[in-house]
């Protein structure tokens, strides 16, 4: 008995007088943190075994020590306020030294940066990367539009068939924090880049302010983004009679049940020619750009996802722009098609001009897949020297309808229609047809720029978010007045030959002018 208790009493000693490292109970690492910017070391980081509660901070030499108990994780990890996470596997060492990536990043000018993560997701066929707290969102907008176009009917003036890109757009759009809003826009059909959307926006509830180049609020047809139009081209008289975009500055509020904005505008910088042409008339003439006063009112007297109503009423103050000839403005436009080059409405330049403006009445109404919308437009033009001022006017009026369940939209905070939702899985297909006339004759005035109508009916395919089809038939008359600057045949004269003096054109009244039919067709891709 003696022996058994004395064996035992040996062994006890024996157990107690070996390391705790020679049978894994436990062990220490130490080891020191330096940072990757200037290899100095790195105060205050917290390391702790994965997993585990505790955690010890390095000293002011950068420099850690973990005890790390028997079956406890093999990875240690070090977090810094300052520094990106890291862990590190153990692997058996007793030193682990760790290099730390600073958090600071440096923009290419060498200044710090504020780092925030972001996610990437699709959204309606766009790719946006936006941050957890949603104060930051950024995104590119493409689109492309391929056009074809026939011409169909005995023609005075031949015109030729054609296919073209109507549009490549690239754009950037940023919400930068949760009131700043940017972006930029450029077009590169026709072989040249021009630009489009390029300014900054502040919104803060249903107050808006912007300053850049963008389109002046004046028409529902022209605000309407080309990626959501009914038909392939906008009406002529919106074309002539509404402003598009200029550099300015401009304020929006959204009520309730109203839309008010106005703004000051000034040059078009986008087209390239239009922004020489203004150069060099500053730099020769000293000339100084013109300017317009613009703004409109719209009022939604009921408004839902099945049912809305829009009324709205704009004007625009404009002195004559310095993009052209000096004191000079002309209206001219092409019929319903970006491939038929030829423009038989036209006035020329009118001289010797002050002043003119833009006048518009526009009305819509949708229900469920049914959709109504026109406009009526007018334009004064005011001369210098007592000379007799020029009106002209026009209007159009469309309907639509979704075929298979889709519905139309509306934006109030734009006050115009956006993209309709899709009725079937594979799509939606929408019928469409437009009535639009334009005159820009007004004999008191001595200026004969001729008059026209168009009937166009249209055919969509609303694939998905990003694809789009489209057919336009439009039938084309045209008067006699409606001769390009006397440049284009208006009928035949008395010896039967083409001529393109209205006043010798024989054919009776309502019979003169131009007149054509025209099948067009459009690929169009969003993304």
């Amino acid at each position: 008995m003696r022996r058994m208790q004395f064996a035992a009493a040996a062994l006890l000693v024996l157990l107690l007088s070996t390391p705790a490292a020679a049978w894994g109970q436990a062990r220490v690492v130490t080891g020191t943190i330096t940072s990757n910017l200037d290899g100095e070391p790195v105060v205050g980081v917290s390391v702790r075994l994965k997993g585990a509660l505790q955690a010890t901070e390095s000293d002011g030499a950068g420099q850690y020590r973990m005890e790390v108990p028997a079956g406890s994780s093999e990875t240690l990890t070090f977090s810094h306020e300052e520094h990106d996470y890291r862990e590190v596997e153990i692997a058996g060492r007793a030193r682990v030294d760790v290099v730390l990536v600073s958090r600071m990043r440096f923009n290419q000018y060498g200044v710090k940066v504020e780092r925030m993560p972001v996610d990437a997701e699709e959204r309606g066929g766009f790719l946006v990367l936006e941050s957890p707290d949603q104060s930051y969102k950024f995104w590119f907008d493409m689109r492309v539009q391929v056009d074809g176009a026939v011409f169909m009917g005995e023609q005075y003036n031949s015109i030729g068939n054609g296919v073209a890109v109507r549009r490549a757009r690239i754009a950037a759009k940023a919400q930068m924090t949760e009131n700043w809003y940017g972006e930029i826009d450029m077009d590169f059909a026709d072989s040249r880049a021009d630009l489009k959307d390029a300014y900054v926006a502040y919104t803060n509830g249903p107050f808006m302010w912007r300053v850049g180049n963008f389109k002046e609020t004046f028409s529902m047809e022209t605000n309407t983004t080309s990626r959501y139009l009914v038909f392939m081209e906008r009406p002529e008289v919106t074309r002539l009679f509404t402003p598009s975009r200029h550099l300015g500055t401009q304020v929006a509020y959204d009520f309730s049940r109203f839309l008010v904005a106005g703004g000051v505008h000034f040059q078009d910088v986008g087209g390239w020619e239009e922004v020489q042409v203004r150069k060099d008339n500053n730099s020769a003439l000293g000339q100084s750009e013109g300017y317009s006063f613009t703004g409109k009112l719209v009022y939604m007297p009921f408004l839902n996802d099945e049912r809305g109503l829009h009324l709205g009423a704009a004007a625009s103050y404009r002195t004559p722009k310095t993009t052209d000839q000096l004191n000079a403005v002309r209206f001219d436009v092409r019929t319903n098609t970006s491939i038929n080059r030829k423009k038989f409405l036209d006035t020329d330049r009118i001289q010797n001009v002050s002043h003119y403006t833009f006048r518009g009445l526009e009305g819509a109404a949708f229900w469920r897949n049914l959709r109504v919308q026109g406009e009526y437009n007018l334009a004064d033009v005011h001369r210098n020297d007592d000379l007799a001022s020029a009106s002209f006017d026009g209007f159009y009026v469309l309907g639509s309808a979704l075929l298979f369940g889709g519905r139309h939209r509306y934006n109030p905070g734009e006050g115009e229609f956006t993209q309709p939702s899709r009725g079937r899985s594979w799509g939606d297909v929408e019928l469409a047809a437009r009535y639009a006339y334009l005159n820009l004759t007004d004999a008191d005035a001595g200026i004969y720029g001729g008059a026209g109508e168009v009937l166009t009916l249209g055919l969509n395919f609303h694939v998905n978010n990003n694809v789009k089809f489209m057919v336009n038939y439009g039938i084309n008359n045209h008067d006699r007045y409606a001769n390009g600057r006397n440049r284009l045949f208006a009928g035949t004269d008395a010896n039967g030959n083409p001529t393109t003096n209205f006043q010798a054109v024989t054919q009776p009244k309502g019979k003169g002018g131009e007149d054509y039919q025209m099948l067009s067709v459009r690929f169009e891709v969003n993304f």
